[in-house]
């Protein structure tokens, strides 16, 4: 009878030490379930900020792409304003007196013995170089 309450003894304090590690692997799962919300917390904000990144990468490429037609829109623009261009060299300065626009809009029809439909609208006077020497020119549109 000894010997069987020693083994059931011994059972006991195997079932205490298994009891006791049960104990700490609850302990320890419990923690690690923690761990992994708090990384699946993470990993869905980050989701979220790859979402919201990737979102404004389209949205800047979209721009970029309309900044690009919008450049050429404004070079053609361009180049189909200057062929409107009319420029004027020669023109001694200060006969234009302070209305450089009237000046315009009297003399050109003079000597070229036109009307122009719609009116020449005057847009600026600039330093022009030339082979001998630099010269005012009278930049107008029609």
């Amino acid at each position: 009878m000894d010997r069987i309450l020693q083994e059931i003894s011994a059972v006991r304090r195997k079932l205490e030490g298994m009891d006791n590690a049960m104990v700490a692997l609850t302990a320890e799962t419990r923690s690690m379930r923690l761990e992994i919300a708090g990384s699946q917390s993470q990993i869905s904000g980050l989701d979220q900020r790859v979402t919201t990144v990737e979102a404004q990468a389209a949205s800047w490429t979209n721009r970029d792409q309309e900044l690009l037609h919008l450049c050429s829109r404004l070079t053609d623009l361009e180049d189909r304003s200057s062929r409107n261009n009319i420029r004027l060299l020669g023109i001694p300065e200060g006969t234009e007196g302070a209305d450089i626009p009237s000046y315009l809009r009297d003399m050109l029809p003079k000597l070229t013995d036109t009307t122009f439909d719609p009116p020449l609208e005057f847009q600026r006077r600039t330093d022009s170089v030339s082979r001998d020497r630099m010269e005012k020119a009278a930049l107008a549109q029609s």
